[in-house]
């Protein structure tokens, strides 16, 4: 089954609504978090579960044709094993809250610009990354709202070429000076939450936000501050590791 066949879906739109289910529904929670800044989403994790969002997340997941997992299977497995039938055992565990991440198998690429250096990365399970992609798709209208625009990291249809840009412009209306900051090795020394897990707090609740977090805490628990501008309320964090499994 080719990635490129989308989800079903009627052709046009009425009223500037999309007729595509997945993006009306991406619509709906960015104006619904855009209108209510303070809002709470209480009813999310329901949306992940859908068929037509799995499927757009298999759509993405293939497209990128990513390595295999700490299970060893591939994109074209997945393909034989048949897709529909495994976002439809993929529905169940996660309506039945039978679903568990398995650990990200841990591999080691020369790090950009920094001689004798490697930077490890983490390659989830396909079926993984399926799930992933559908919470992304969900939440990421809901935190989009809140972002300014000076803000182009890992954001829709944004790139550092619009950051660099943004320079350039500045540059030309007289701006002279360049402040560029980093944290040397941050994820490799200190803990950390993901973004969901931190923003959280301020925007789904209840057992939803709980399970909304769940495909993004990887096992290994790591002691960090309690209170910090990105890590409030985090008395702890998990790093991911290739040899356990998460307890939840």
């Amino acid at each position: 089954m080719s990635a490129g066949q989308a989800s079903p879906a009627a052709s046009g739109s009425v009223r500037g609504v999309p007729a595509d289910p997945v993006r009306a529904l991406q619509h709906a929670l960015y104006r619904a978090a855009k209108a209510d800044p303070g809002r709470r989403f209480h009813a999310l994790y329901d949306k992940v579960c859908r068929s037509d969002v799995l499927w757009r997340a298999w759509v993405a997941v293939r497209s990128n044709n990513g390595a295999p997992g700490i299970d060893k299977i591939t994109l074209a497995a997945v393909e034989e094993h048949g897709v529909t039938r495994l976002l439809d055992e993929l529905a169940a565990e996660l309506k039945e809250g039978r679903y568990r991440p398995m650990p990200a198998r841990r591999v080691y690429i020369p790090k950009p610009g920094v001689r004798d250096e490697q930077r490890p990365l983490s390659i989830p399970s396909v079926r993984d990354r399926i799930v992933q992609a559908a919470v992304k798709i969900v939440l990421e209208p809901v935190f989009e709202a809140d972002f300014l625009p000076c803000s182009f990291g890992f954001r829709p249809k944004r790139s550092a070429h619009d950051a660099l840009q943004v320079l350039i412009d500045e540059c030309w209306r007289g701006r002279r000076w360049v402040v560029e900051t980093d944290i040397a090795s941050c994820l490799d020394a200190c803990s950390h939450c993901s973004s969901v897990n931190c923003l959280c707090q301020n925007r789904p609740s209840g057992g939803a936000g709980i399970s909304m977090r769940r495909p993004f805490l990887l096992p290994v628990r790591v002691r960090t501050a309690l209170r910090s501008p990105r890590l409030t309320f985090c008395k702890t964090a998990w790093r991911e590791t290739p040899s356990a499994r998460l307890a939840w």
